[in-house]
């Protein structure tokens, strides 16, 4: 009976703990989220109390999690890739409204310099205006007064005012200060040596439009650009989300300034990930075949410092070899000047940038190239290759003709995984080139190096605008052509899926 009741009172508070948060989410107006954890709550709750529903209890974390981490970012990035949601349109209209209907603006004409003057009563505070001069009573600042009126003054305040430094530490209870004129008009101080009228800068109608009060300008509502807008199409920042459809979208196709930077990017970050696989296969597999040779000795000291750059991590070695590449002072220009009387320009040419992105590749690649094949060479009987030796064949026949065949078929889901990471390289692009050399004419920071990862966050937290609609359509295509080449190559490799 207690063990039943402890564990219904541990669900209960389970419970209670998650509607609380949904609750606290609602509140906040995230509503995604709270309906995210609803969802997760409700599930777990039908699982766990379910006796049809017992086996799944085991699978459910694992389930959730993918939900969790893997699902719902999916759904959220395709959904925010349908909206202008950029660092100009965070907010919702209300909040946009809001922002707009609590600024103020400081009426120039209405503007006094004041002296502050010490009393044992309190502080005088005296006016100097262009047609009038004006003084309060003594006001009790350390007490927290906050109002206080102002008369004509027929007189300057005995005594010496404050300094510029006695002003600045008492800055805090004088922004705090609202001086009441005789006609009931409000001064807040503007500087440290002024107080002026302060009027709302935006004025709201019912029909839902603004008036800067200013300017005279009326704005209004655009729900399909998210902007109050005016008649000769200036527009009020910040801006709220609305859906826009397939535009961001569109735009990757139909806009030349981002269509062909996409394209190039698309094109060189497929050939990265293509040719990093080949070239840590090719390298991996002639390390691994070497370390085979029964002639080789001390073959553990070779197999352990060829695996070194497997273990030492991987922006370590990026950040050293950005400094041996370095145009100036790098050890590899050094070399090739004195030997051949060339100092390349590795991170201004693009050519020449990304083949040294393809060299740290792959140097950073081959060992776990190298590790899979010594393991799948293993598993080939060694029979093959001394009937291969009978009929004359050499290595190069028995690499394509026994080696290849056998361990490519068990190598393509690695290969095929390889290919997937280095397609998503991000840390190698960030800190070895950051995508640089840019590419010119682009209206989106791009880069003849970028990945279409590396892209993606610059668009996203590196533009001027923050575009995270754009970038968000952008890594929903990412994902889609990922997701295409890695199944059309499991077909061709005939693996099931």
């Amino acid at each position: 009976m207690t063990r039943v009741f402890l564990k219904w009172g541990a669900l209960a508070v389970l419970v209670a703990a998650a509607l609380y948060l949904i609750l606290a989410l609602y509140v906040q107006r995230e509503f995604v989220f709270a309906m995210l954890f609803l969802v997760l709550t409700a599930s777990a709750v039908a699982v766990f109390v379910s006796k049809r529903l017992y086996a799944h209890r085991y699978i459910f974390p694992a389930i959730a999690g993918m939900g969790l981490f893997v699902i719902f970012p999916l759904m959220y990035t395709v959904g925010i890739g349908f909206t202008n949601y950029s660092a100009s349109n965070l907010l919702s209209f209300e909040q946009v409204k809001d922002n707009l209907l609590s600024r103020s603006y400081q009426s120039e004409s209405v503007r006094y310099d004041f002296d502050a003057y010490e009393t044992p009563e309190g502080y005088v505070l005296y006016l100097e205006g262009q047609h009038q001069n004006l003084v309060t009573p003594p006001i009790n600042l350390a007490a927290g007064e906050t109002r206080a009126p102002l008369f004509p003054a027929t007189s300057v305040p005995e005594g010496q005012p404050l300094q510029i430094r006695d002003v600045i530490k008492l800055r805090k209870e004088l922004a705090g200060l609202k001086l009441i004129t005789d006609d009931n008009r409000e001064l807040s101080q503007a500087s440290l040596r002024s107080f002026a009228a302060i009027h709302p800068q935006f004025t709201l109608h019912e029909n839902g439009t603004l008036t800067n009060q200013q300017t005279g300008v009326t704005y209004f509502p655009d729900h399909d650009i998210g902007f109050y807008v005016s008649p000769d199409g200036e527009k009020l920042v910040p801006g709220w989300t609305v859906n826009i459809g397939w535009d961001n979208y569109l735009k990757v196709v139909t806009d030349p300034s981002i269509r062909g930077p996409f394209f190039q990017i698309f094109v060189w970050t497929l050939t990265f990930a293509v040719a990093t696989v080949v070239f840590t296969l090719a390298l991996g597999l002639l390390l691994a075949n070497l370390l085979q040779w029964d002639q080789i000795r001390g073959k553990g000291f070779y197999r352990t410092m060829l695996i070194l750059p497997y273990a030492v991590p991987a922006f370590i070695s990026i950040l050293v070899f950005k400094g041996l590449f370095n145009q100036n002072f790098g050890e590899i220009n050094l070399v090739l000047e004195g030997l051949f009387g060339i100092r390349p320009d590795w991170f201004s040419d693009p050519a020449l940038a990304r083949t040294m992105i393809l060299i740290v590749n792959t140097w950073l690649g081959y060992p776990y190239m190298m590790l899979l094949c010594m393991g799948l060479l293993q598993a080939i009987p060694r029979d093959l290759y001394e009937a291969s030796a009978m009929d004359g064949a050499g290595p190069v026949n028995n690499l394509f003709n026994i080696t290849l065949p056998l361990i490519i078929k068990p190598l393509m889901p690695l290969l095929i995984a390889s290919f997937a990471f280095n397609f998503n390289n991000f840390v190698l692009i960030a800190l070895l080139t950051g995508g640089a050399p840019d590419i010119i004419g682009a209206s989106t920071p791009a880069g003849t190096t970028d990945l279409l990862v590396s892209y993606t966050y610059r668009i996203a937290f590196q533009d001027s605008g923050q575009n995270f609609g754009l970038a968000a359509a952008i890594a929903t295509a990412i994902f889609l052509v990922v997701g295409a080449l890695s199944l059309i190559n499991l077909k061709l490799s005939k693996i099931k899926v």
